[in-house]
């Protein structure tokens, strides 16, 4: 099979964290010029994303649309929230990852509170691109936490009512492993969200894929082929593409992954792995 072959089905590729740094942003928007990858995440509250940012990635889809543009919804350290009132905080920026999650899980957000910093996010990224945003999503995936969830879901609905949101669950028939735990936690997290989700009348994708260790040694051409195992048609494989700069090592712990993962997708070998699976980008 050649990778002009029909494929048997289109899936979503996308890019986290545009905009976390000059170095991600530029890496991003050279995989969308190839069309490497066909939907990117976009981080508005990141100290460095300018509206610059929005109008070179903008050019990228003009004519035809290229790639689904989200919100990557930002809630924790070393991030600042974009509304007045944000609580709980420290030291004028969120919570870290854990304080987080623990905070949601025992309902220490106000649903308003939360609300007004997702919605002050959506006005951001419609200031940056003109429109809202494709398709909404969280950095560590703090669109799913309990309480959270409420809040995003809610924006979507008044603010981005043509958006679809993303599960993070796997396929029902995709192996899992216990070594896996952070996938078997996102599956857990993910069928709540699936049911507030259509209960709003709100899309999700079927499917998700993308998480593995974030460690050295990882070798992630190894291990992208078995992302597309079982993923159904319309299913979501999360990436993190990106050059490394000095801002990137300020904000965030995944760096030198980063560049393998882009050397991957920009290579001969991503093309021939989808066509080998009968996959080609939606």
């Amino acid at each position: 099979m050649t990778a002009s072959a029909a494929p048997g089905r289109r899936i979503w590729l996308c890019a986290d964290d545009y905009g976390i740094s000059p170095g991600v942003s530029r890496a991003i928007r050279e995989l969308v010029a190839r069309a490497r990858i066909n939907a990117t995440s976009v981080m508005v509250a990141a100290p460095t994303f300018q509206r610059s940012e929005a109008i070179s990635f903008a050019a990228l889809n003009a004519g035809r649309k290229r790639v689904a543009v989200g919100l990557h919804i930002t809630l924790t350290a070393p991030f600042r929230p974009l509304s007045k009132n944000f609580a709980p905080r420290r030291d004028g920026a969120f919570l870290p990852s854990g304080a987080t999650l623990l905070a949601a899980a025992l309902g220490r957000f106000k649903l308003k509170t939360l609300i007004d910093e997702i919605d002050a996010q959506v006005k951001a990224f419609v200031d940056a691109f003109g429109h809202p945003p494709d398709f909404l999503d969280g950095h560590r995936h703090v669109h799913l936490f309990p309480h959270i969830r409420d809040a995003v879901l809610s924006v979507a609905q008044s603010a981005a009512p043509m958006a679809w949101v993303r599960q993070c669950g796997r396929s029902p028939t995709a192996s899992k492993s216990w070594s896996d735990g952070k996938g078997l936690v996102l599956d857990a997290l993910s069928g709540q969200f699936r049911k507030r989700a259509a209960a709003r009348g709100i899309d999700t994708n079927p499917a998700f894929a993308g998480t593995y260790t974030y460690r050295t040694g990882a070798d992630f051409a190894a291990l992208f082929p078995r992302f597309l195992d079982n993923l159904p048609d319309g299913g979501l494989v999360m990436c993190h593409p990106g050059f490394v700069d000095a801002e990137l090592r300020r904000l965030d712990p995944l760096t030198h992954l980063r560049e393998q993962e882009y050397a991957f997708f920009a290579g001969d070998e991503f093309p021939r792995v989808l066509a080998q699976q009968g996959v080609a980008l939606a």
